[in-house]
């Protein structure tokens, strides 16, 4: 967090302005604040400049322009951001190292190197904030309490199919008057989470942060996307996410709890989801759905995304848009070629036509399922 120079931390203030200025200039505010002694030899460019002075703090000589009188260098200003967490920044810190409010107004004017990103908060790179610098602006404007939920929270465990959504979810005390603005979205709540910390930042656990985040997003296909993706992954625990939804007050759920039945059924993405639709208004049985399949040894041939044991009849839904990277899409186009060398009927559908010719598809599959019935069963496991 962001250190305010006093006299008791004069040596990390000192190691932090060596870091960040090798030559020794800094703000002379900054090293009065920090407990240091002006320079006997007085301004170095003669009395007649009252706002810069010299002062020696830890043994080494700083430089720069008072803050507090509405003064700023390029050197202070190329230093500051250093001082606070991802270049982000309170009006009230600011003004705690001496810079006046009409100097941070004048800084955050259109076209100046500093922005308002928030009520009462600073960016001081001059740059559009980036998706760490907005959870970082939202934890300032929401104080010590408060903690990240929703997708940005997701992010940060390591989920990777996200929608893309600028937004930072935050949790904050039931108590607490704040209200939304911007990219922030503030919600009160009687039970914040166990804070989870990346980045140096506090995040809701896997399962609040799903749960949260299927609020904000009300679609299905996102939903699953988002949850196939924390599951099977073990970033986010059934379990866990079962008791989320047993807990009282958890508006707007019905979505999740519908994509956690499918999870259970091993459904791991939203293309495999409509294919479970699909076989449950049809004659077939439910087949099982991302089980190892193994050869009598005991070798791995694949994994399809359905398969009935009964018959040895797999089902694959072939798409790029589901899968993570073309490599993933390369090994599924291996592990098909396993199963048919093994005696398995594969049945190959893109996730389109699961939308739009679903009796097509379904017609398709109750033709392999009779052709695979009359051959010869290979020996194949399939259990979990």
């Amino acid at each position: 967090m962001f250190l305010v120079p006093n006299a008791a931390n004069t040596a990390e203030v000192v190691r932090r302005l060596a870091a960040a200025a090798p030559d020794g200039v800094t703000a002379s505010a900054v090293a009065r604040a920090a407990g240091g002694r002006r320079w006997e030899g007085g301004c170095p460019q003669g009395p007649s400049c009252p706002q810069v002075g010299w002062y020696v703090v830890g043994g080494r000589r700083f430089v720069g322009s008072i803050w507090a009188m509405g003064s700023v260098s390029r050197s202070e200003l190329a230093l500051l951001p250093g001082l606070f967490p991802d270049g982000v920044a309170s009006r009230a810190d600011l003004r705690a190292i001496g810079l006046a409010p009409a100097t941070i107004s004048r800084l955050c004017r259109p076209g100046g190197p500093w922005s308002a990103v928030l009520r009462g908060v600073v960016l001081l790179t001059g740059k559009a904030p980036t998706s760490r610098q907005r959870v970082r602006a939202a934890l300032t404007l929401a104080g010590n309490d408060a903690v990240v939920s929703g997708v940005a929270a997701l992010r940060a465990l390591g989920v990777r199919r996200l929608p893309a959504d600028d937004r930072t979810h935050v949790l904050v005390p039931h108590d607490v008057r704040l209200s939304s603005q911007r990219f922030a979205v503030i919600e009160r709540s009687r039970r914040l989470p166990e804070p989870v910390v990346r980045h140096d930042m506090p995040f809701a656990g896997a399962a609040r942060a799903l749960a949260d985040a299927s609020k904000l997003w009300r679609d299905l296909d996102t939903v699953r996307a988002m949850t196939a993706d924390a599951v099977p992954s073990g970033i986010c625990g059934v379990d866990d996410l079962v008791d989320e939804l047993a807990e009282p007050r958890r508006p707007h759920s019905a979505l999740l709890r519908m994509v956690l039945s499918e999870v259970a059924d091993g459904i791991r993405s939203p293309a495999e989801a409509w294919a479970r639709r699909l076989v449950m208004r049809t004659d077939l049985p439910m087949p099982l759905w991302n089980v190892p399949v193994r050869d009598p040894s005991g070798r791995l041939l694949a994994v399809p995304d359905a398969y009935w044991p009964a018959v040895a009849l797999a089902w694959e839904i072939d798409s790029r848009e589901f899968h993570l990277s073309p490599a993933d899409h390369a090994r599924d186009t291996r592990r098909q070629s396993r199963l048919a060398a093994a005696g398995v009927l594969v049945v190959h559908t893109v996730p389109s036509r699961l939308r739009t010719d679903p009796a097509g598809v379904a017609t398709e599959l109750e033709r392999a399922y009779r052709v695979a019935a009359k051959r010869p069963t290979p020996h194949l496991i399939a259990t979990r």
